[in-house]
């Protein structure tokens, strides 16, 4: 049996979130905290009177001071606890059927392993660990990754900001098996992506926008698309599989633009169709109506605007302002996707924006399809944090007829 030497007390009343089995304990819910141990490790968490209600994983530096890895406060977090919730995670992901061989396996919270994120690229893993709890674990979950799956590799992508709240160094490199090549290939929709997954975005590409993709691509034929923030080419290369006649992609990234290129070749398209601009969107964007330019097929997959509460107004102004001058750009009849992957923008205010910065573009729009991220991204009931990127498909009316 787990012997548990340190215990955490909540203040009273203040065990509510925890009975709806939310998984976060927050710094002002504690109440003391009795003996010593290391970032990371298991704690068991009880009510003001003692009674054991859940084991979690301390961090002592994170607002966010314990994360749950079981509400059975009898739990043992140990080879064969991680060996269940893996499984669990891989078995839901078997279900799906993405049309790629590059999925999310694992979703943090939302899968019951807080502060963990695998990806898989055809035979490579990439993961990172995002908490103090993962953290602390990180060799015993690599074991259990390689023992469960056939890969080649298994990548750490873990530096990121947000390991600074939990006093955390930024952490990156090969973690087991060969060193991956320096570019993955991987297949989506019939489409062929070279991803970097060393220097790349996220994990080395946005996983969570396959469904979107998709969408996008059936409703390209014929169009005319400026493809914002375009990375390296995911929507772009969509509209082009579904027949657009020209995609122009914007960023600030000469390497990202670079590798839209490559990725635009690899899959045959012709180069005057498939057109690359290193330049500021929002600049960019005003320049290209002072040049009378206009698009069927706009999409906006900025990166995220707001960090913390204090950044909301500040990014809901950012938001509306591409918003608006997209929309200044896009023909009668034209669609809008429109994202947000700041996880404190809420759907109904991401919508108003939009709604605003219509009215003020003179115009308004009909949404064709509210969007989120991929199934492999999945979003417990009990932690609508996992939620994070939100979206709207708009198709533009002209204002003045009625509606």
């Amino acid at each position: 049996m787990q012997i548990l030497m340190s215990r955490l007390y909540l203040k009273k009343s203040r065990e509510d979130a925890l009975n709806r089995r939310h998984p976060w304990i927050f710094s002002g819910a504690v109440e003391r905290v009795e003996g010593q141990l290391q970032t990371g490790a298991t704690i068991s968490v009880c009510n003001t009177s003692g009674t054991a209600l859940a084991v979690g994983a301390y961090s002592p530096e994170s607002q966010i001071r314990v994360r749950i890895w079981d509400f059975d406060p009898q739990a043992v977090i140990d080879k064969a606890f991680f060996t269940r919730r893996l499984q669990a995670a891989i078995a839901a992901r078997n279900k799906q059927k993405p049309n790629s061989n590059a999925r999310r396996l694992v979703y943090a919270e939302a899968d019951g392993l807080p502060g963990l994120v695998v990806d898989r690229y055809a035979d490579v893993l990439v993961c990172q660990f995002l908490a103090a709890g993962a953290e602390y674990h990180k060799a015993l979950i690599v074991e259990v990754l390689q023992e469960l799956l056939d890969c080649e590799s298994v990548y750490e992508r873990s530096d990121v900001s947000v390991r600074e709240k939990e006093g955390l160094s930024p952490s990156a490199g090969l973690l087991a098996g060969r060193e991956p090549d320096e570019l993955l290939r991987i297949h989506e929709n019939g489409l062929h992506y070279l991803v970097d997954i060393r220097q790349g975005h996220k994990t080395g590409f946005y996983l969570d926008q396959r469904d979107n993709r998709a969408f996008l691509s059936s409703c390209s034929q014929g169009a005319e698309v400026l493809n914002c923030f375009a990375y390296t080419g995911g929507f772009g290369l969509a509209a082009l599989a579904g027949g657009a006649s020209s995609v122009t992609n914007l960023d600030t990234s000469a390497p990202a633009l670079q590798l839209a290129a490559r990725n635009a070749q690899e899959n045959g398209f012709a180069a005057d169709r498939f057109v690359t601009i290193e330049a500021d969107v929002f600049a960019s964007l005003r320049q290209m109506q002072s040049e009378n330019r206009s698009f069927d097929i706009i999409v906006l997959d900025p990166p995220k605007f707001i960090d913390n509460k204090k950044q909301l107004d500040r990014g809901a102004r950012a938001y509306k302002d591409i918003n608006l001058q997209a929309l200044k750009l896009l023909r009668p009849g034209g669609l809008l996707f429109s994202f947000s992957c700041s996880g404190l923008m809420q759907v109904p205010l991401f919508q108003k924006i939009i709604a605003d910065a219509a009215l003020d573009a003179k115009c308004t729009g009909h949404i064709v399809r509210q969007l989120g991220q991929a199934e492999d991204h999945p979003i417990s009931l009990n932690f609508p944090e996992a939620a994070y990127l939100k979206g709207f498909c708009i198709r533009k009316r002209e204002a003045g007829h009625g509606y």
